[in-house]
């Protein structure tokens, strides 16, 4: 995804973010002394792969700019249980103010970014590419986009603006496959024009109609190997992509069907936050 959309994106999210959780301020920070100063430790209580470093970071320089943070490991590192992520200085009210923040950011984008690491694991050496799907938390697209890469697996489209993909309703409307294909064509160039299939007959329209990629819905195996097969000997082949009802039992054996890709909205909508702790030194 683009660098510069991720970045521009992060601290209004933050900013959303902190809004709902100080109101108007943080009543139990009080207790503490203005001028007492404190240092923390964040750790990972498990097996993870990490994301959210951007995240923290700006949550507390909205929080207090005077806080300082030392990072002990980036993004898409490996970590293990009890290995310390990073340590805090500053004013003890403002660690203690973003800390529920920061770690919502880091244990959720950690919890994509692990569950994509786990999948990618799993088809390592067969070629294809694991996409991700629209399928993530409001609020948190990029954020999670950006994840999934960090655990080693590929975006699909970002949103309805970057990529066409073409369904049923979207034929109906249009009146066919080719009409769709040659409207989105000549209606934005250069981006790429994704036509969902169902059957063998429907996948013929889309090669026919030159689509950039396929995907073929629920396909089993023997109907991808076909796909796949039917796809060489066309004049103008497609990109294959095998989506629908994909778990990580079945994942490999679609992989080694030959597809170009397979897309998973799990890695997304599925995942797990990875359980984290705050401690003062």
């Amino acid at each position: 995804m683009a660098t510069n959309r991720l970045l521009s994106d992060i601290p209004p999210t933050v900013t959303t973010a902190l809004a709902e959780d100080l109101g108007d301020g943080d009543i139990t920070a009080q207790l503490i002394p203005a001028e007492q100063q404190a240092s923390a430790r964040v750790i990972s209580r498990e097996d993870a792969v990490i994301c959210g470093v951007g995240w923290v970071n700006e949550v507390f320089r909205q929080v207090d700019d005077r806080v300082r943070v030392n990072w002990l490991v980036n993004d898409g590192d490996r970590v293990t249980p009890n290995q310390p992520l990073f340590e805090l200085q500053g004013p003890a009210r403002s660690l203690l103010t973003g800390e529920r923040c920061a770690l919502n950011f880091l244990q959720t984008l950690s919890g994509t970014a692990t569950i994509s690491a786990y999948y990618a694991s799993l088809v390592e050496g067969t070629g294809v590419k694991l996409l991700d799907t629209r399928k993530t938390i409001p609020g948190l697209r990029n954020a999670q986009k950006y994840a999934v890469t960090c655990g080693g697996c590929f975006n699909h489209r970002i949103g309805l603006y970057d990529a066409f993909l073409i369904k049923e309703n979207h034929i109906m409307a249009c009146g066919s496959v080719a009409s769709a294909v040659a409207t989105a064509k000549r209606n934005e160039p250069g981006k790429p024009v994704e036509v969902e299939v169902e059957s063998f007959a429907e996948l013929q329209e889309a090669l026919d109609a030159q689509a950039d990629i396929v995907m073929l819905d629920n396909f089993d195996h023997a109907g991808l190997r076909l796909a796949v097969q039917k796809n060489k000997e066309h004049p103008t082949p497609a990109k294959l992509e095998a989506s629908g009802g994909i778990d990580a039992n079945t994942l490999r054996s679609i992989a080694e069907t030959g597809v170009d890709y397979i897309s998973i909205g799990l890695l997304t909508k599925d995942c797990k936050a990875v359980d984290l702790s705050m401690r003062f030194i």
